[in-house]
C-alpha cells in the first residue's frame, strides 16, 4: 500500500505486507481470508513497483526506458548479425568525410561562394543566416549535417527492424544530434560571435541574466516573462456572453449576438481540455468567436475544468457525457429544438466524433453538420507522437499518472516541444541565453503557457483505446456497451488540416474521407496545429486549399487530392462560415440568452470561472 506525503509524492507504507518467507502467516484461518491476504500482498508488490516506476518517471520526464532500449537493441542486434549494412555504412562514412574534405578544400579559397554539399531540410531554419557561408562556418554547418544525414540512414536503413523502433531509435538520434549542432555554441555560431564582439560580450551576460530569470520561473512554475500582459477576461477572452450551464466538467458560455439577426442553428465549440478554451478567443482582432457572431451565428464554448488529484477517475466517457452531450441537452434549449453545427477542435474533434457516432446509433439527429479542426480519429498515422506509444510506455505512464492523479501540464508541455525541438528549445537557448535577446511575448504563446492537466483515468483510457488500439476507426470503441462507427455520420463534414501540424498531422485527419459515408470538405491550410487554425482574415502569407469528396464519389489519396484541389489565397474562416451558412436556414431573432424556463439561468459573465484554474 501507499501513503501520501506532504510534498505530495507516495511512499511506502512500513505495515503493508507482513508475510513470512514461505509468503504465508503463519495463522490458520480460513480460505477467504487467505485470499484476501494473498491479494494484499499481491496489491502491495504491484504498489512497489508502480511508486518505482513513479520516481523513474520523475528523471525520464515520463518517457520509458524500456521503450529506447527496446527500439536500440532491436536496431543493435540486426545491425550486429549484418556485416554487409557495416560495410556499406563504412562505405557511407568514408564517402562523407570525402564530400567534407573536398569542401572545406573549396571554401577555404572560395569562401562564402562554395556551393555546399548537403543542404538543409526546408523546415531547418539553424542555418539561413548568411554567415553560415563563411569560412570556416559553412564547414561547421556542413559536417553536422552529414553527420545527422549518416545517422539517419545508419538508424533506418537495417533489415529486420520493427518500423516503429527505427523511426523512435532515429527520433531519439536526432534529439541527441541537435544538441551537438554548431549552432549552439559561441564559437562554432558566427551570429553569436558577431554579437558578442560588438556588444563586448554583455550579450552573454543578459543572457545569464535571462537564463536565472527563467530558472526561477520555472520553479515558481510561471509562464515566460511578459505573460502577465495578456490576462483572461481583461486582453483576452474578452468576447461578451454568459456561462449558461455548468457540472463538474464543465462551464457553458452562450456569447452575445452582434448581429440583429442570427441563423437559428446556433455553433457549438468543443476545445480540446488539454487547453484552455480561449485560443479560439484571443484578442479581438484574431478571435474565431468574434468573428463568428460577426457573421450572424449564435456560438457557444465548452470551458473545460482544469481537473486535480480528486478526478484521478473521470473517464473518457464521462468527458463525452459530461462534455460534449451535456452541452448538446443545454444548446439545444436554447435553441429552442434547431438543429447544431459542432465543431470540435484537436482533442475536442476526437470527442465529438465519439459522441456523433454515438448519437448516430440512438437515431439522436440533433447535429446539423460537424466540423473536425486538426483532429483526429484514425490515429495509424498520427506522427510523431506515435513512436512512443507502446504498452511499455503506456504502462509508464499509466504508473506515473495513478501516483499522482493527472498527467501534468509541464510533462506535456516537454513532449510536445521535443518534437520541434530546433523551434520551441534550441531557437530560444540561442535567442535567449547567446544573443541575449528576449522574444516578445504575444497572445498565442501566453495562451501556450496556460496549460491543463490530463485525469488518469481518462488519459490512460484515451491512450489505449484510441491511441494504441485505434479502436474508434476499428470499429472497437464502445459506447454504453455498444460498438459505435464513423460510418454512421451521414451529416455534412467539415475537416480542417494545417500543413506543418506535429499534433495531428493533416494526413491523418484527412481520414474523416475513408471514416465516414458522408459529404466531406477538406481544407488544407498553411500553419501548424495551433497557428494555421488560429488563421484570421488579413493575416500576412496565409492560404488554403479546398474541395469536397461527395459519397458518391472515388476516393483520392491525400497526396491526389492535394495536387488537384484548387489553392486560395487568404485565411480558411470566410470559407468555413459560408459553407456552414449554406446549410442554415434564414436568419431570424436571436435566442435568448440561456434558457431560464428550463432551468439555464445565466451564471456570470463570460469568460466564467473554471478557465481561471491552475
Amino acid at each position: 500500500m501507499l501513503t501520501k506525503v506532504k510534498d505530495g509524492a507516495p511512499k511506502l507504507s512500513p505495515n503493508s505486507g507482513r508475510v513470512l518467507a514461505s509468503g504465508r502467516e503463519t495463522t490458520s484461518e480460513s480460505g477467504a481470508a487467505e485470499r484476501v491476504r494473498t491479494h494484499d500482498h499481491d496489491e502491495f508488490y504491484h504498489n512497489l513497483d508502480r511508486y518505482l516506476h513513479y520516481l523513474l518517471a520523475r528523471t525520464t520526464a515520463g518517457v520509458s526506458p524500456a521503450a529506447c532500449a527496446n527500439a536500440y537493441f532491436d536496431w543493435a542486434i540486426h545491425l550486429a548479425s549484418s556485416p554487409g549494412r557495416q560495410l556499406e555504412l563504412f562505405g557511407e562514412a568514408v564517402h562523407q568525410w570525402t564530400r567534407l574534405a573536398d569542401f572545406t578544400k573549396t571554401a577555404a579559397l572560395a569562401g562564402p561562394d562554395a556551393a555546399p554539399c548537403i543542404l538543409p531540410r526546408l523546415t531547418d531554419k539553424r542555418f539561413r543566416s548568411e554567415r553560415w557561408k563563411e569560412f570556416p562556418f559553412n564547414v561547421y554547418g556542413q559536417s553536422f549535417l552529414l553527420w545527422e544525414e549518416w545517422w539517419h540512414s545508419a538508424v533506418t536503413g537495417v533489415r529486420g527492424v520493427e518500423k516503429q523502433n527505427a523511426e523512435r531509435l532515429d527520433f531519439i538520434m536526432r534529439q541527441t544530434l541537435d544538441v551537438f549542432a554548431p549552432t549552439n555554441f559561441p564559437l562554432t555560431n558566427p551570429d553569436v560571435l558577431v554579437r558578442t564582439q560588438a556588444e563586448a560580450g554583455f550579450n552573454l551576460v543578459r543572457g545569464l541574466w535571462n537564463f536565472l530569470e527563467d530558472l526561477e520561473r520555472l520553479r515558481n512554475r510561471e509562464g515566460p516573462e511578459g505573460v502577465e500582459n495578456f490576462k483572461v477576461g481583461e486582453t483576452v477572452a474578452v468576447t461578451p456572453g454568459k456561462v449558461i450551464f455548468r457540472n463538474h466538467l464543465i462551464e457553458l458560455i452562450q456569447y452575445a449576438p452582434t448581429t440583429p439577426d442570427v441563423h437559428p442553428e446556433p455553433i457549438l465549440i468543443i476545445p480540446a481540455w488539454i487547453m484552455k478554451f480561449y485560443i479560439l478567443d484571443l484578442r479581438p482582432e484574431n478571435s474565431l468567436v468574434k468573428y463568428l457572431t460577426g457573421q450572424g451565428f449564435t456560438v457557444f464554448m465548452v470551458s473545460w475544468r482544469n481537473p486535480g488529484e480528486e478526478d484521478r477517475d473521470t473517464s473518457f466517457e464521462d468527458y463525452r457525457r459530461l462534455g460534449v452531450m451535456a452541452a448538446i441537452d443545454a444548446v439545444s434549449k436554447v435553441a429552442r429544438g434547431e438543429k447544431i453545427h459542432a465543431a470540435g477542435y484537436c482533442l475536442g474533434g476526437t470527442l465529438l466524433a465519439t459522441a456523433a457516432a454515438a448519437m448516430a446509433l440512438d437515431n439522436d439527429d440533433r447535429l446539423k453538420t460537424v466540423t473536425f479542426l486538426a483532429a483526429q480519429a484514425d490515429f495509424r498515422e498520427a506522427g510523431e507522437l506515435t513512436l512512443f506509444i507502446d504498452e511499455s510506455q503506456i504502462s509508464f505512464l499509466e504508473d506515473m499518472m495513478q501516483q499522482q492523479g493527472f498527467l501534468d501540464s509541464t510533462q506535456m508541455a516537454g513532449a510536445f516541444q521535443l518534437l520541434r525541438s530546433n523551434d520551441l528549445i534550441w531557437s530560444h537557448v540561442i535567442n535567449r541565453y547567446l544573443l541575449g535577446e528576449r522574444q516578445p511575448v504575444f497572445d498565442l504563446l501566453a495562451w501556450n503557457a496556460d496549460a491543463t492537466r490530463m485525469p488518469y483515468r481518462m488519459h490512460s483510457d484515451y491512450l489505449r483505446s484510441l491511441f494504441l488500439n485505434n479502436d474508434l476507426a476499428e470499429g472497437r470503441y464502445t459506447v454504453d456497451g455498444r460498438a459505435i462507427a464513423l460510418t454512421d455520420l451521414h451529416m455534412p463534414i467539415f475537416a480542417l488540416g494545417t500543413e506543418t501540424d506535429h499534433v495531428a498531422p493533416w494526413r491523418s485527419v484527412y481520414k474523416f474521407n475513408i471514416l465516414s459515408d458522408s459529404d466531406v470538405t477538406f481544407v488544407l491550410t498553411s500553419g501548424g496545429h495551433n497557428a494555421g487554425v488560429v488563421s484570421p482574415p488579413g493575416s500576412p502569407g496565409r492560404s488554403y486549399q479546398m474541395a469536397t469528396e461527395f459519397e458518391t464519389d472515388r476516393f483520392e489519396s491525400p497526396d491526389e487530392w492535394q495536387a488537384n484541389a484548387p489553392k486560395f489565397e487568404g485565411s480558411w474562416w470566410p470559407a468555413w462560415t459560408d459553407w456552414v451558412a449554406e446549410r442554415s436556414s434564414k436568419k431570424s431573432a436571436p435566442p435568448s440568452m440561456g434558457a431560464p424556463r428550463d432551468g439555464l439561468e445565466p451564471l456570470e459573465n463570460a469568460p466564467g470561472t473554471y478557465v481561471y484554474q491552475r
